[in-house]
């Protein structure tokens, strides 16, 4: 039997809140990617240019994460959410990507937004994979339908190709 795991970082808690019923839905376990100092408002608030979220976003930096994943070899399927920035991933999901081995893990991606799409969040996400494991899916979470249709697909792949 396959094992799943649902991952996510959610700064406002709109992917975690997705993320729960995904991992219910999907029987699935769950981690959530914290960074080691948690965001305030104030550092979230992306119209000031010098807000923690921009100085990271525009710096490339990295964001170190709080916790590891225990025993994460035992999963075949892992899925990976967290609200959209910039066109792509938060820097702190980045991180934590980068520090695990992906080698033969089915990746499939799911992000919230307020207003953007998914973007090209799969290819600023893969190289942080080092060249393992592989993305097969990403879909932006506006609500149930979307939900639904996304279980579906993460259950039966082929069907809904």
């Amino acid at each position: 039997m396959s094992r799943m795991l649902v991952t996510y970082f959610s700064a406002e808690g709109t992917t975690a809140k997705v993320a729960a019923k995904l991992a219910f839905k999907l029987a699935a376990d769950v981690f959530e990617i914290k960074p080691e100092k948690p965001y305030t408002k104030a550092d979230l608030r992306w119209t000031n240019p010098l807000a923690r979220c921009n100085k990271e976003k525009f710096g490339n930096k990295e964001v170190p994460v709080e916790g590891k994943v225990d025993q994460f070899d035992q999963y075949d399927t892992v899925l990976i959410g967290f609200p959209i920035w910039y066109g792509g991933a938060p820097n702190v999901v980045n991180t934590f990507v980068s520090s695990y081995d992906w080698s033969g893990k089915k990746i499939i991606l799911f992000a919230t937004s307020g207003g953007s799409g998914m973007g090209k969040s799969a290819d600023k996400l893969k190289p942080y994979l080092n060249g393992k494991g592989e993305i097969t899916g990403a879909r932006l979470i506006k609500g149930a339908d979307d939900l639904e249709k996304f279980v579906r697909e993460v259950k039966s792949p082929k069907e809904s190709e």
